[in-house]
């Protein structure tokens, strides 16, 4: 059934192996390892497989168990994976029981390739955030992400893929917040790692694009999650112009919305700066059996449909579901 309604679409499965972007030699990690940019395929860039959000002072892997949480998340991922998706970013960050380990029993168990992230959460007033960040130096923050790099992430082997910050919604910025994305641009400097973040409304995100272009980060390596937050479109259209990824990214919760959005995208021709996600999941464990997870699918069975009537094409899913996460998380370093 649900093939069938890939071919109705128009989608086809997208040919992978024709890329409108040179990307032999660049490569990214997932947490089974490196891997050519080309091997991503279709790409959910952004989902949780497992949130806790009782906060940096309490969180902890004896909150759940790995046999619980794989029951629960692998049928979802056997799920979208029928779609074609081949890789999936969790974007689960630090103090919010991001778990590499976990991730690569997932990975290993279903066969998607999956990419976690390095960073710290600012948002919610710093509930996430450990105490030593409010003492550490941008600096010092950054030495730690790029140790994950180097190294591996929280005692293990495994290396992230990309930067996951998020900030408070204030003008101006917090300064943990401010630091934290300085932090970020030293660690993009040092990687070549995209950073990937949490923000909302324009407002707050020229701030950070604002920091990092005196660091002199290029604004390409920035991408702006939650930006269906954002209430004037014409904001994308400056984000666009500065070389921002816009980062729609809440199909999981709803659609209607983002619907008008992309249409506008497409017929402003800033396609190419856009980035779509569910972020959807996710196994909780302040919740009996871990909550009601919320499937990866809405791109597939609601947005897809009411998108190709108003004349997008196979070639525009191509461009958001596998080009555009390619230019946007490519690592040549």
């Amino acid at each position: 059934m649900k093939h069938s309604l890939l071919v109705g679409f128009g989608f086809l499965l997208l040919s992978v192996s024709c890329t409108k972007f040179e990307s032999e030699s660049i490569s990214i990690n997932t947490v089974t390892g490196t891997i050519p940019l080309d091997s991503m395929g279709l790409t959910l860039i952004h989902e949780h497989m497992l949130v806790d959000f009782i906060g940096a002072d309490s969180v902890s892997q004896e909150r759940y168990d790995h046999d619980e949480v794989i029951a629960k998340v692998l049928p979802y991922l056997m799920e979208v994976k029928k779609y074609g998706v081949k890789t999936v970013f969790d974007c689960t960050p630090s103090y919010l029981a991001k778990d590499p380990v976990l991730l690569k029993k997932l990975s290993d168990l279903s066969g998607v390739q999956m990419i976690t992230n390095t960073g710290f959460y600012g948002a919610v007033g710093g509930k996430y955030l450990p105490d030593f960040v409010f003492q550490e130096s941008a600096e010092e923050l950054a030495a730690r992400w790029i140790e994950d790099y180097e190294n591996g992430v929280e005692g293990t082997e495994i290396r992230p893929g990309f930067i996951k910050i998020s900030v408070n919604e204030e003008m101006p910025l917090r300064e943990i917040d401010a630091k934290l994305v300085k932090a970020a641009g030293l660690t993009h400097e040092k990687t070549g790692l995209t950073i990937a973040s949490h923000t909302g409304t324009w407002a707050t995100a020229k701030q950070e694009v604002a920091i990092l272009q005196e660091m002199g980060v290029d604004p390409s390596a920035f991408v702006w999650v939650h930006a269906q937050a954002e209430g004037d479109f014409q904001n994308y259209l400056e984000a666009a112009k500065l070389g921002v990824w816009i980062s729609l990214d809440g199909i999981g919760w709803s659609v209607d919305e983002y619907v008008d959005r992309l249409l506008f995208t497409k017929e402003q021709g800033i396609l190419g700066n856009i980035l779509i996600s569910h972020d959807a999941g996710w196994y909780d464990p302040s919740k009996p059996n871990g909550g009601e997870f919320v499937p990866f699918t809405n791109i597939f069975e609601k947005l897809m449909p009411a998108l190709n009537p108003k004349r997008f094409t196979a070639s525009d899913w191509e461009m958001l579901l596998v080009e555009n996460p390619k230019r946007a998380f490519g690592n040549d370093q």
